[in-house]
C-alpha cells in the first residue's frame, strides 16, 4: 500500500473522454492523449471523472473507453477510475460487478443532488468501502454536489476504513485543506482538486493534485507541482503565475469545455462535447488559441 501511495503523489490528470464529430467515443485519440500525458511527466491518470463526462456515457461506452485507456497506458503509470452515484446501492453494486482490471484505485465522488448529512455521507462511503476490492479515494467537490464532505467526516472514514486511502478535495478552501492535513492519519493522501490553489495546498503539506489543466499543459503543470513538493514557495508561485491566465480561460465556460478547446487547438482530440455541455464560444476558443500561440 505504501508503494501505491507514493505513486499517487505528484500530478494526476483528470482526463477527457474524446468524441468524434458524430459524438461516438474516439478511441484513436485516447491513445494519443495517454502518450502525450505520460511523455510530458504526469504521475498518474484519472479516467471517467467529471472531466471525462462520465455522466453522458452509457455502460457499454464506459467499459470500452476504460479498456482503451488501460490498453493505451500499458502499465506505464497508475490508473484511477471514477465511480460514483447519488444512489448508494447502485454504486456498491456497480463496484462489485465491474471489471476494473488495470486500475489501482477508485475515485468516488460525494453523492450529488440529494444533499445528505455528514452522517449520511459517512454511511455512503462506509458502504462503498465494505464492498470494494480496490483502494478508495474520496472526492469532495461541493460546487457540483451541493454538499461539503467535512474534514472531520473524511478523517473518521480514513481512521475506520483501511481501504479509504485518500481524498481529492476540490473545495478550493485552503483552511479546509489545512484542517485535513493537520488531522489526517498516517499514510492518508491529501490531494488538491483545485488547479488554482493546488501549489499552495502542497506547500501546506498536501501530496499532490488531480488536475484539469495538466491535461493540456502536463509538462508545465507537473513542473509547478514538483517544485512545490520541494517546498520552494517562490519558484512555484512564479511558475504558477506564468499559467494563471490559461487557468482562467480553461474554466471560463466550465469544464471540460475549455480543456477540450485547448486539446483541439493542439490537435489531440476534436472539440466535441455531449449535451448538456457545449463547445467553447468562438471568443473563448480564440483566446485559448492565442494563449498557446504566444506562450507555449
Amino acid at each position: 500500500m505504501n508503494n501505491l501511495l507514493q505513486k499517487l503523489r505528484g500530478t494526476g490528470v483528470a482526463v477527457v473522454t474524446p468524441f468524434k464529430k458524430d459524438f461516438s467515443v474516439d478511441f484513436d485519440s485516447i491513445k494519443n492523449l495517454v502518450d502525450f500525458l505520460i511523455e510530458n511527466g504526469v504521475n498518474y491518470i484519472v479516467v471517467q471523472g467529471t472531466t471525462g463526462e462520465a455522466s453522458t456515457l452509457n455502460e457499454q461506452e464506459k467499459v470500452l473507453s476504460r479498456t482503451a485507456y488501460v490498453k493505451a497506458n500499458n502499465n506505464r503509470v497508475p490508473l484511477v477510475i471514477g465511480i460514483g452515484s447519488n444512489d448508494t446501492r447502485s454504486v456498491t453494486e456497480y463496484i462489485v460487478n465491474a471489471d476494473l482490471e488495470g486500475f489501482c484505485a477508485i475515485l468516488s465522488v460525494a453523492p450529488f443532488y440529494n444533499r445528505p448529512t455528514q452522517n449520511g455521507l459517512y454511511r455512503h462511503f462506509s458502504a462503498i468501502s465494505s464492498v470494494s476490492s480496490l483502494p478508495i479515494i474520496l472526492y469532495n467537490v461541493p460546487l457540483r454536489t451541493g454538499c461539503n464532505l467535512e474534514p472531520s467526516t473524511s478523517i473518521k472514514l480514513a481512521k475506520n476504513h483501511k481501504n479509504i486511502i485518500g481524498i481529492k478535495d476540490a473545495s478550493g478552501d485552503l483552511n479546509q485543506m489545512s484542517n485535513l492535513i493537520s488531522n489526517r492519519p498516517k499514510d492518508f493522501l491529501i490531494v488538491s482538486g483545485d488547479d488554482e490553489s493546488a501549489y499552495q495546498s502542497i506547500l501546506k503539506g498536501a501530496d499532490g493534485v488531480i488536475s484539469v489543466a495538466a491535461g493540456c499543459i502536463p509538462k508545465q503543470f507537473s513542473n509547478i507541482i514538483n517544485i512545490a513538493l520541494k517546498n520552494d514557495a517562490d519558484s512555484s508561485r512564479k511558475h504558477f503565475e506564468d499559467i494563471q491566465r490559461l487557468l482562467i480561460l480553461l474554466f471560463k465556460e466550465g469544464n471540460p469545455t475549455g480543456l477540450k478547446a485547448a486539446l483541439s487547438i493542439n490537435k489531440l482530440c476534436e472539440n466535441i462535447l455531449r449535451l448538456p455541455l457545449i463547445p467553447a464560444s468562438n471568443k473563448l476558443y480564440v483566446e485559448i488559441e492565442n494563449y498557446f500561440l504566444n506562450n507555449i
